[in-house]
Protein backbone atom coordinates (compact mmCIF):
# COMPACT_ATOMS: atom_id res chain seq x y z
CA UNK A 1 0.00 0.00 0.00
CA UNK A 2 1.08 3.69 -0.97
CA UNK A 3 2.15 5.56 2.15
CA UNK A 4 1.77 9.06 0.87
CA UNK A 5 -1.65 10.87 -0.62
CA UNK A 6 -3.17 13.73 -1.86
CA UNK A 7 -5.98 13.52 0.66
CA UNK A 8 -7.01 10.76 3.53
CA UNK A 9 -10.34 10.59 4.24
CA UNK A 10 -11.45 9.47 7.92
CA UNK A 11 -14.68 7.72 8.08
CA UNK A 12 -16.07 5.57 5.20
CA UNK A 13 -19.58 6.06 6.21
CA UNK A 14 -21.87 7.46 3.39
CA UNK A 15 -20.12 11.08 4.07
CA UNK A 16 -16.56 9.78 3.68
CA UNK A 17 -17.52 7.26 0.93
CA UNK A 18 -19.83 10.10 -1.32
CA UNK A 19 -16.81 12.14 -1.57
CA UNK A 20 -13.89 10.06 -1.87
CA UNK A 21 -15.77 8.56 -5.31
CA UNK A 22 -16.00 12.85 -6.19
CA UNK A 23 -12.20 13.21 -5.60
CA UNK A 24 -10.55 9.68 -6.26
CA UNK A 25 -10.14 10.05 -10.13
CA UNK A 26 -8.22 13.90 -9.55
CA UNK A 27 -6.11 13.47 -6.20
CA UNK A 28 -4.64 10.14 -4.86
CA UNK A 29 -6.98 9.69 -2.11
CA UNK A 30 -7.09 6.86 1.01
CA UNK A 31 -10.11 6.61 3.18
CA UNK A 32 -8.99 5.02 6.58
CA UNK A 33 -11.92 3.52 8.61
CA UNK A 34 -12.41 2.07 12.35
CA UNK A 35 -14.32 -0.80 12.02
CA UNK A 36 -13.68 -3.92 10.15
CA UNK A 37 -16.26 -2.82 7.62
CA UNK A 38 -17.75 0.45 6.96
CA UNK A 39 -20.98 2.09 7.53
CA UNK A 40 -21.48 0.07 10.81
CA UNK A 41 -22.96 3.03 13.02
CA UNK A 42 -24.90 5.48 11.14
CA UNK A 43 -25.12 4.97 8.42
CA UNK A 44 -26.16 1.07 8.17
CA UNK A 45 -28.54 1.42 10.59
CA UNK A 46 -30.54 4.15 9.33
CA UNK A 47 -34.13 3.80 8.45
CA UNK A 48 -33.80 6.35 5.34
CA UNK A 49 -36.06 8.44 3.78
CA UNK A 50 -35.71 11.19 1.28
CA UNK A 51 -38.02 14.29 2.44
CA UNK A 52 -37.95 17.22 0.97
CA UNK A 53 -38.74 19.65 3.66
CA UNK A 54 -36.72 17.49 6.57
CA UNK A 55 -33.91 19.69 7.86
CA UNK A 56 -35.45 22.76 7.32
CA UNK A 57 -35.09 25.49 4.47
CA UNK A 58 -31.00 25.48 4.54
CA UNK A 59 -30.69 21.89 3.85
CA UNK A 60 -33.57 21.70 1.42
CA UNK A 61 -31.48 23.14 -1.37
CA UNK A 62 -28.76 19.98 -0.80
CA UNK A 63 -32.00 18.00 -0.75
CA UNK A 64 -33.93 18.63 -3.82
CA UNK A 65 -30.76 18.84 -5.80
CA UNK A 66 -30.07 15.09 -4.37
CA UNK A 67 -33.12 14.10 -5.69
CA UNK A 68 -32.29 13.60 -10.07
CA UNK A 69 -28.87 11.94 -8.74
CA UNK A 70 -30.83 9.51 -6.39
CA UNK A 71 -32.78 8.73 -8.79
CA UNK A 72 -30.31 8.40 -12.02
CA UNK A 73 -29.00 5.30 -9.48
CA UNK A 74 -32.20 3.95 -8.77
CA UNK A 75 -31.78 4.24 -5.53
CA UNK A 76 -35.11 5.82 -4.20
CA UNK A 77 -38.66 4.43 -4.31
CA UNK A 78 -41.56 6.54 -3.91
CA UNK A 79 -43.52 5.65 -1.17
CA UNK A 80 -45.16 9.58 -0.06
CA UNK A 81 -45.13 10.37 3.50
CA UNK A 82 -48.54 11.06 5.89
CA UNK A 83 -48.35 14.10 8.76
CA UNK A 84 -51.00 13.11 11.12
CA UNK A 85 -52.45 15.70 13.83
CA UNK A 86 -55.49 15.43 16.54
CA UNK A 87 -55.49 19.43 16.14
CA UNK A 88 -55.34 21.27 12.90
CA UNK A 89 -52.73 23.93 15.18
CA UNK A 90 -50.38 21.26 14.94
CA UNK A 91 -49.81 21.11 11.35
CA UNK A 92 -48.90 24.76 11.32
CA UNK A 93 -45.29 23.33 10.76
CA UNK A 94 -45.43 21.21 8.46
CA UNK A 95 -47.98 23.59 6.36
CA UNK A 96 -45.53 26.19 6.28
CA UNK A 97 -42.99 23.97 4.70
CA UNK A 98 -44.98 23.75 1.81
CA UNK A 99 -43.24 24.32 -1.28
CA UNK A 100 -43.69 24.73 -5.75
CA UNK A 101 -40.51 22.13 -5.32
CA UNK A 102 -42.00 19.52 -3.28
CA UNK A 103 -46.05 20.66 -2.89
CA UNK A 104 -47.93 19.46 0.33
CA UNK A 105 -51.78 18.25 0.34
CA UNK A 106 -53.97 18.45 2.79
CA UNK A 107 -56.44 15.56 3.49
CA UNK A 108 -59.42 15.08 5.26
CA UNK A 109 -60.69 12.37 7.71
CA UNK A 110 -61.98 10.18 4.50
CA UNK A 111 -59.06 10.69 2.69
CA UNK A 112 -56.43 9.57 5.69
CA UNK A 113 -58.51 6.69 6.05
CA UNK A 114 -58.35 5.04 2.62
CA UNK A 115 -54.24 5.88 3.00
CA UNK A 116 -54.22 4.45 6.74
CA UNK A 117 -56.57 1.93 7.17
CA UNK A 118 -57.70 0.86 11.29
CA UNK A 119 -56.62 5.06 11.91
CA UNK A 120 -58.30 5.34 15.27
CA UNK A 121 -60.86 8.14 16.33
CA UNK A 122 -58.99 11.45 17.23
CA UNK A 123 -56.41 11.63 14.36
CA UNK A 124 -58.52 13.88 11.72
CA UNK A 125 -55.88 16.06 10.36
CA UNK A 126 -53.03 15.46 7.88
CA UNK A 127 -50.87 16.93 5.17
CA UNK A 128 -49.07 14.94 2.65
CA UNK A 129 -46.16 14.97 0.87
CA UNK A 130 -46.42 12.56 -2.37
CA UNK A 131 -42.68 12.67 -3.21
CA UNK A 132 -41.25 10.93 -0.02
CA UNK A 133 -38.72 8.02 -0.82
CA UNK A 134 -37.72 5.70 0.84
CA UNK A 135 -33.41 5.63 -0.02
CA UNK A 136 -31.41 1.68 -0.53
CA UNK A 137 -29.00 3.04 1.86
CA UNK A 138 -26.97 0.11 1.18
CA UNK A 139 -27.32 0.17 -2.13
CA UNK A 140 -26.32 3.89 -2.34
CA UNK A 141 -23.16 3.21 0.23
CA UNK A 142 -21.79 0.12 -1.74
CA UNK A 143 -22.17 2.19 -5.19
CA UNK A 144 -19.57 4.65 -3.67
CA UNK A 145 -17.28 2.46 -2.12
CA UNK A 146 -16.83 0.55 -5.35
CA UNK A 147 -16.67 3.68 -8.24
CA UNK A 148 -14.07 4.81 -5.39
CA UNK A 149 -12.25 2.25 -6.10
CA UNK A 150 -12.64 1.64 -9.35
CA UNK A 151 -11.33 5.41 -9.82
CA UNK A 152 -7.88 4.28 -8.17
CA UNK A 153 -8.65 5.08 -4.68
CA UNK A 154 -8.01 2.78 -1.72
CA UNK A 155 -9.70 2.07 1.55
CA UNK A 156 -7.92 0.72 5.05
CA UNK A 157 -10.52 -0.46 6.98
CA UNK A 158 -10.03 -2.06 10.43
CA UNK A 159 -7.78 1.46 11.09
CA UNK A 160 -8.47 3.85 13.22
CA UNK A 161 -7.11 7.24 13.95
CA UNK A 162 -4.46 7.07 16.44
CA UNK A 163 -3.30 10.51 15.81
CA UNK A 164 -2.55 12.80 13.26
CA UNK A 165 0.28 15.87 12.96
CA UNK A 166 1.08 18.93 10.56
CA UNK A 167 4.71 19.92 9.88
CA UNK A 168 5.19 22.04 6.96
CA UNK A 169 2.23 21.50 4.26
CA UNK A 170 2.17 18.09 5.02
CA UNK A 171 -0.18 15.50 7.79
CA UNK A 172 1.37 12.76 8.95
CA UNK A 173 -1.50 9.91 10.26
CA UNK A 174 -1.01 7.20 12.48
CA UNK A 175 -3.94 5.01 11.80
CA UNK A 176 -4.27 1.18 12.98
CA UNK A 177 -0.69 0.05 12.89
CA UNK A 178 0.15 1.95 9.96
CA UNK A 179 1.70 5.56 9.07
CA UNK A 180 0.60 7.65 6.16
CA UNK A 181 1.39 11.20 4.86
CA UNK A 182 -1.11 13.59 3.24
CA UNK A 183 -1.61 16.92 1.82
CA UNK A 184 -4.98 17.30 3.43
CA UNK A 185 -6.96 15.62 6.38
CA UNK A 186 -10.96 15.41 5.71
CA UNK A 187 -12.65 14.72 9.14
CA UNK A 188 -15.57 12.67 7.66
CA UNK A 189 -16.10 10.90 11.15
CA UNK A 190 -19.34 11.12 12.27
CA UNK A 191 -20.36 10.88 16.19
CA UNK A 192 -16.32 10.46 16.31
CA UNK A 193 -15.77 14.06 14.29
CA UNK A 194 -14.65 15.81 17.42
CA UNK A 195 -12.39 13.13 18.87
CA UNK A 196 -10.48 12.62 15.65
CA UNK A 197 -9.87 16.24 15.32
CA UNK A 198 -8.64 16.33 18.86
CA UNK A 199 -6.47 13.93 17.96
CA UNK A 200 -5.17 15.92 15.04
CA UNK A 201 -4.35 19.16 17.26
CA UNK A 202 -7.17 20.52 16.09
CA UNK A 203 -10.18 22.15 18.38
CA UNK A 204 -13.94 20.43 18.18
CA UNK A 205 -16.62 22.26 17.08
CA UNK A 206 -19.14 21.17 19.91
CA UNK A 207 -20.76 18.31 18.15
CA UNK A 208 -22.92 16.23 19.82
CA UNK A 209 -24.76 12.75 19.05
CA UNK A 210 -27.54 11.65 19.40
CA UNK A 211 -29.67 8.36 19.47
CA UNK A 212 -32.29 7.12 17.41
CA UNK A 213 -34.26 4.16 17.70
CA UNK A 214 -35.97 1.85 15.13
CA UNK A 215 -37.93 -1.57 16.10
CA UNK A 216 -39.39 -3.54 13.58
CA UNK A 217 -43.11 -5.21 14.49
CA UNK A 218 -45.00 -7.80 13.18
CA UNK A 219 -48.75 -6.61 13.23
CA UNK A 220 -51.97 -8.36 12.60
CA UNK A 221 -52.98 -6.35 9.20
CA UNK A 222 -51.41 -7.26 6.11
CA UNK A 223 -50.86 -4.48 3.17
CA UNK A 224 -48.71 -2.74 4.23
CA UNK A 225 -45.67 -2.63 2.03
CA UNK A 226 -46.75 0.09 0.33
CA UNK A 227 -47.91 2.28 3.39
CA UNK A 228 -46.73 5.87 3.19
CA UNK A 229 -44.33 6.84 6.14
CA UNK A 230 -46.34 8.12 8.89
CA UNK A 231 -44.84 11.16 10.85
CA UNK A 232 -46.52 13.02 14.16
CA UNK A 233 -46.74 16.31 13.48
CA UNK A 234 -45.68 17.03 17.25
CA UNK A 235 -42.64 14.77 16.35
CA UNK A 236 -43.26 12.05 19.01
CA UNK A 237 -43.24 9.10 16.25
CA UNK A 238 -43.27 7.75 12.26
CA UNK A 239 -43.56 4.30 11.51
CA UNK A 240 -43.61 3.10 7.78
CA UNK A 241 -44.31 -0.28 6.12
CA UNK A 242 -41.80 -2.47 5.66
CA UNK A 243 -43.40 -6.14 4.03
CA UNK A 244 -47.08 -6.88 4.23
CA UNK A 245 -47.52 -7.14 7.97
CA UNK A 246 -44.36 -5.16 9.43
CA UNK A 247 -43.55 -2.12 10.26
CA UNK A 248 -40.65 0.27 11.20
CA UNK A 249 -41.15 2.33 13.97
CA UNK A 250 -39.35 4.85 16.08
CA UNK A 251 -40.32 6.78 19.07
CA UNK A 252 -38.53 9.84 17.85
CA UNK A 253 -35.94 9.70 20.69
CA UNK A 254 -33.43 12.07 20.37
CA UNK A 255 -30.57 11.20 23.36
CA UNK A 256 -27.23 13.19 23.62
CA UNK A 257 -24.81 10.13 23.61
CA UNK A 258 -21.23 10.04 23.71
CA UNK A 259 -19.72 8.52 20.66
CA UNK A 260 -20.33 4.47 21.04
CA UNK A 261 -21.78 1.62 19.28
CA UNK A 262 -24.83 2.56 19.49
CA UNK A 263 -28.26 -0.12 21.32
CA UNK A 264 -31.69 0.53 21.54
CA UNK A 265 -32.66 0.82 25.05
CA UNK A 266 -35.91 -0.93 26.17
CA UNK A 267 -38.02 2.03 27.49
CA UNK A 268 -37.65 3.46 24.16
CA UNK A 269 -38.99 0.55 22.08
CA UNK A 270 -42.27 0.58 24.57
CA UNK A 271 -43.00 4.10 24.08
CA UNK A 272 -42.12 3.69 20.26
CA UNK A 273 -44.80 0.69 20.20
CA UNK A 274 -47.53 2.70 22.80
CA UNK A 275 -47.14 5.33 20.28
CA UNK A 276 -47.93 3.23 17.56
CA UNK A 277 -50.77 1.37 19.34
CA UNK A 278 -52.69 4.70 19.86
CA UNK A 279 -53.02 5.65 16.56
CA UNK A 280 -54.01 2.58 14.92
CA UNK A 281 -55.94 -0.50 15.49
CA UNK A 282 -53.41 -3.32 14.40
CA UNK A 283 -52.37 -5.79 17.07
CA UNK A 284 -48.95 -5.47 17.70
CA UNK A 285 -47.92 -9.33 17.68
CA UNK A 286 -44.21 -9.50 18.11
CA UNK A 287 -41.53 -6.95 18.70
CA UNK A 288 -39.29 -8.53 16.02
CA UNK A 289 -35.78 -6.95 16.14
CA UNK A 290 -34.74 -3.12 17.28
CA UNK A 291 -31.51 -0.99 17.00
CA UNK A 292 -30.32 2.50 17.39
CA UNK A 293 -27.49 4.58 15.47
CA UNK A 294 -26.31 8.22 16.29
CA UNK A 295 -27.45 11.04 14.69
CA UNK A 296 -24.62 13.93 15.17
CA UNK A 297 -25.57 17.92 15.05
CA UNK A 298 -23.43 20.85 15.34
CA UNK A 299 -24.64 23.28 17.49
CA UNK A 300 -26.99 24.93 15.08
CA UNK A 301 -27.86 22.11 14.00
CA UNK A 302 -26.18 22.34 9.80
CA UNK A 303 -23.91 20.08 8.64
CA UNK A 304 -19.87 21.48 8.16
CA UNK A 305 -18.04 21.42 5.18
CA UNK A 306 -14.74 23.71 4.92
CA UNK A 307 -11.07 24.37 5.96
CA UNK A 308 -10.72 24.69 9.28
CA UNK A 309 -10.07 28.42 9.68
CA UNK A 310 -7.68 27.26 12.29
CA UNK A 311 -5.93 24.18 10.87
CA UNK A 312 -4.14 24.37 7.37
CA UNK A 313 -5.17 21.22 5.15
CA UNK A 314 -7.91 20.27 7.17
CA UNK A 315 -11.51 19.91 6.04
CA UNK A 316 -14.58 19.13 8.09
CA UNK A 317 -17.63 16.85 6.54
CA UNK A 318 -19.42 16.08 9.54
CA UNK A 319 -22.64 17.22 11.25
CA UNK A 320 -25.12 15.59 9.13
CA UNK A 321 -27.72 14.70 11.13
CA UNK A 322 -30.39 13.05 10.51
CA UNK A 323 -30.31 14.14 6.69
CA UNK A 324 -26.78 12.96 5.76
CA UNK A 325 -27.85 10.08 3.29
CA UNK A 326 -30.69 11.97 1.50
CA UNK A 327 -28.21 14.90 0.89
CA UNK A 328 -25.03 13.17 0.30
CA UNK A 329 -24.94 13.48 -3.64
CA UNK A 330 -25.43 17.03 -3.42
CA UNK A 331 -23.23 17.41 -0.41
CA UNK A 332 -20.69 15.35 -2.20
CA UNK A 333 -20.39 17.62 -5.14
CA UNK A 334 -20.35 20.62 -2.91
CA UNK A 335 -17.54 19.42 -0.12
CA UNK A 336 -15.37 18.38 -3.47
CA UNK A 337 -15.07 21.58 -4.82
CA UNK A 338 -14.42 23.37 -1.44
CA UNK A 339 -11.61 20.39 -0.95
CA UNK A 340 -10.13 20.55 -4.63
CA UNK A 341 -10.55 24.38 -5.12
CA UNK A 342 -11.90 23.15 -8.52
CA UNK A 343 -15.11 24.82 -10.23
CA UNK A 344 -18.57 23.93 -8.41
CA UNK A 345 -20.66 21.30 -10.43
CA UNK A 346 -23.61 22.81 -11.99
CA UNK A 347 -25.70 20.84 -9.85
CA UNK A 348 -24.83 22.31 -6.53
CA UNK A 349 -23.81 26.06 -7.99
CA UNK A 350 -27.13 27.32 -6.50
CA UNK A 351 -25.95 26.49 -3.34
CA UNK A 352 -24.05 28.85 -1.15
CA UNK A 353 -21.20 26.98 0.85
CA UNK A 354 -20.61 29.32 3.42
CA UNK A 355 -24.31 28.40 5.19
CA UNK A 356 -21.85 25.20 5.56
CA UNK A 357 -18.25 26.47 6.55
CA UNK A 358 -16.42 25.67 9.86
CA UNK A 359 -15.51 29.40 10.04
CA UNK A 360 -19.37 30.67 11.28
CA UNK A 361 -18.27 29.22 15.03
CA UNK A 362 -15.94 31.90 15.20
CA UNK A 363 -13.04 29.74 16.80
CA UNK A 364 -10.49 32.10 15.26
Amino acid sequence: MSKFFDVIIVGGGIAGASLAMEIAARRRTLVVEAEEHCAMHATGRSAAFWLAHYGGPEIMPLTLASRALLEQGLFLRTRGSVTIAREYMDLREALSANSREAPLQELKRGQLEALVPGLREGWDFAVFDPSCADIDVAALHQHCLAEFRRQGGTLAQSMPLRSARRSGDQWTVDAGSETFSGSMIVNAAGAWADDVAKRSGVAGLGLQPYRRTIAQLRVGQTGLKDLPLINDALERFYFKGESDNRVWVSPHDETPSDPCDAAAHELDIAIGVDQFESVVDWPVERVERSWAGLRTFAPDRLPVYGFDPDAPGFFWCAGQGGFGIQTSPAAAKLAAALLLGDPVDPAVAHIDPTTFSPARFGRR
